[in-house]
């Protein structure tokens, strides 16, 4: 297994990020953290390490350097965060270590929204996208554009929400699914529910990976 920390050159940024690459990788996913969260999001990695227990690589990306993450309206600026992400695929398809490996998303919360646009932005190239308790709301001018398979992940008591991506899931034309997971809020902390997230995903890019 790879592990390399990289620099990332940007138009106007280099961005941190954490690659992992199983032996025998069929996919890369890219993770757009939300709010104030970074590659150290500790939710997030937890879903990295099993992903990769499952031959599928990972990507955990700092969308904004620190000085910009300080500006707390650069955390909800879904222009930049998307520009990022969009920049990051591009860079990433030609990367050498990733050599040709097909690519998908991981979204949470406003992470979810530069994902969604990411993916209506590049079509058939993104293999897959899922969000976690994510605002796919917050890209609703780019929800039909979407053609990769996106699953949206909400927790039970997380009911505003729920509301939001059932209004974002009824706008998506591609194929899709939403799974509400019982008895979890927001950010999954009850006992087990986060490995239920990551289980979830993990079938999911599977079936589109292979």
């Amino acid at each position: 297994m790879k592990k390399l920390e990289i620099d990332i050159p940007l138009t106007s940024a280099i961005l941190k990020g954490d690659l992992t690459i199983p032996m025998g990788a069929t996919g890369i996913v890219v993770f757009s953290h939300g709010i104030g969260s970074s590659r150290f999001s500790t939710r997030n990695r937890m879903v990295a390490e099993l992903l990769q227990k499952q031959k599928i690589g990972t990507l955990l990306l700092d969308s904004l350097t620190d000085e910009e993450n300080s500006v707390y309206e650069n955390r909800f600026n879904i222009d930049l965060l998307t520009s990022r992400l969009i920049e990051t695929t591009e860079w990433l398809v030609n990367y050498s270590e990733v050599n040709g490996l097909p690519i998908c998303y991981f979204g949470a919360n406003t992470g979810a929204a530069s994902t969604i646009r990411a993916a209506a932005y590049f079509g058939d190239t993104i293999k897959a996208v899922v969000s976690r308790g994510g605002r796919p709301d917050l890209a609703s001018n780019a929800l039909h554009q979407v053609t990769a398979p996106t699953l949206l992940i909400v927790g039970g008591e997380d009911i505003p929400i729920i509301e939001m991506n059932k209004r974002a899931y009824d706008e998506l034309h591609c194929e899709k699914e939403m799974k509400v997971i019982t008895d979890a809020t927001h950010l999954f902390e009850e006992p087990g529910k986060l490995f239920e997230v990551a289980n979830s995903a993990i079938t999911w890019y599977t079936k589109y990976l292979h």
